[in-house]
């Protein structure tokens, strides 16, 4: 159940390696709001010189920053977790291999409670990318190598075409669901590559629902909000006008979320309305800062992936797994609860309650308004909070289906009508005669547009700040 607790203390103790760790949990730990990023690239995201074969890496040829900085920039702006994931490339397997592994370890030694996964951007055979997570243990470096060499599309020299067919993908994620304890893999930006709303680039909805279903329990989500979100600023602060939000310059993100997160009753609905433990993340896809000429913002400063966990490896890859996530971007929420209850019964975010048919079904909603400012020195405040909700049907058998008709706002709220208990505000709602399978789900906003609309260019991406909540599912028995 997911209530406020105490934040869970983190205790380094040394592995056989040498590198820190958190230090087993105990039964009793409490869970707590742990805000986070699997998005981020160091400078071994590199560039390639393509005047000698194979190809030579080129430190920093993406990104730059080592990943001590990257770590110390998450931890200032609130991050308890992160995920170094870099980019491939001919032979990248070794790279991660032989540097940022290396580099990895001395970040977890000197930047001292901060949870850091080794992880990697998979460019996955037949799509675009994925965030590939790696469980926390002695052998996390051969797992990503293992997966990287054998399956990543950009890996192999020379080009070998085999690489990018779909079925490719299908064969490592059933390797990765083998494995104990499983890696996760959420897609990165899905409708980057997107040309309209509906016309999906190299991410679609039949391949997406192929991927959960070959692993459910790695294959588990994507980004809701991608990131890239400075792109429209330059680094004077002044506005960028023709650029695009999250570099969707095809078509546009809305509020700042990708069209299969933020259309109601679109792709993520209609993935939901499968019954489908299918979630969302918020990232910030770190390269470059947009202070030195980049598109992005550092790990925590603009968008966090906040997970219900004891805070340890395990605890935060499993509330990840579990769905126990809700994003937010420029701070404009930092907890936020949800809670269905009937007879006796509750589940929040990422759980599921069983009713019995015509039953009352009490949803509640808490969040927190933070008092101080975000990162930008704004006090952003909640303007409005949307319930919605879809029915569960199951399965479709148009695999390329990316609607649920039956999704709705069956609920919004505005400041006069919410109540205040301390810091925390919360409104109620009494879902009578529940007599079939169905989800509800919660968003809020800044601002006043009742549905997000598509993003200007050159729009400040903080003047239009949103926060959502992953699924509580509800059965009819």
């Amino acid at each position: 159940m997911i209530r406020p607790f105490a934040l869970a203390i983190l205790v380094a103790v040394p592995t056989a390696c040498g590198a820190p760790q958190s230090a087993p949990a105990s039964p009793s730990e409490p869970h707590h709001w742990l805000a986070g990023d699997h998005h981020i690239h160091s400078r071994y995201s590199v560039g390639w010189d393509d005047s000698v074969d194979p190809p030579s890496p080129i430190i920093a040829g993406e990104a730059i920053y080592p990943i001590p900085t990257n770590a110390r920039m998450a931890r200032s702006y609130g991050l308890a977790w992160m995920v170094t994931t870099d980019h491939g490339g001919p032979n990248h397997s070794k790279v991660s291999l032989e540097l940022s592994y290396p580099e990895l370890l001395e970040s977890r030694r000197v930047v001292p409670g901060l949870i850091q996964f080794f992880g990697l951007e998979l460019d996955p055979p037949g799509a675009e990318h994925a965030s590939l997570i790696v469980p926390h243990g002695h052998d996390e470096v051969t797992r990503l190598h293992d997966i990287e060499s054998r399956f990543a599309r950009r890996e192999a020299w020379p080009v070998d075409t085999a690489r990018n067919r779909p079925p490719l993908m299908l064969e490592a994620l059933r390797a990765m669901r083998a494995q104990t304890p499983r890696p996760i893999v959420i897609v990165n930006h899905p409708s980057r590559s997107a040309t309209a709303v509906g016309v999906y680039g190299l991410n679609d909805p039949a391949e997406l629902r192929d991927w959960n279903d070959a692993a459910p329990e790695v294959a588990v989500g994507m980004e809701g909000a991608p990131g890239h979100q400075a792109s429209t600023l330059a680094p004077d602060g002044s506005l960028e006008p023709n650029a695009a939000r999250g570099g969707y310059s095809r078509s546009p993100t809305l509020g700042g979320f990708d069209q299969m997160t933020a259309r109601l009753g679109g792709f993520w609905d209609s993935m939901l309305g499968e019954g489908r433990r299918w979630w969302i993340t918020s990232t910030s896809d770190s390269h470059v800062h947009w202070r030195e000429g980049g598109a992005e913002f550092w790990p925590g400063e603009y968008s966090k992936t906040y997970v219900w966990a004891q805070r340890t490896y395990d605890g935060i890859l499993e509330g990840i797994r579990g769905g126990r996530v809700f994003v937010t971007t420029g701070d404009l929420v930092s907890e936020l609860y949800v809670a269905a209850q009937s007879g006796g019964g509750r589940a929040d975010i990422g759980e599921t309650l069983s009713v019995p048919s015509g039953a009352t079904v009490e949803i509640t909603i808490r969040f927190l308004d933070p008092e101080g400012p975000n990162s930008r020195g704004d006090h952003p405040a909640v303007a409005r909070v949307d319930l919605i909700s879809g029915l569960v049907t199951g399965v479709r058998p148009d695999r390329s289906a990316d609607t649920n008709p039956t999704t709705q706002v069956v609920a919004r709220w505005t400041s006069a009508e919410w109540s205040t208990h301390g810091p925390y505000r919360s409104v109620t709602y009494a879902w009578e005669d529940v007599t079939a399978d169905a989800y509800v789900r919660v968003r809020g906003t800044n601002g006043a547009e009742l549905e997000p609309e598509p993003d200007p260019r050159g729009e400040d991406p903080w003047s239009d700040l949103w926060f959502y909540s992953n699924p509580v599912f509800i059965t009819v028995r």
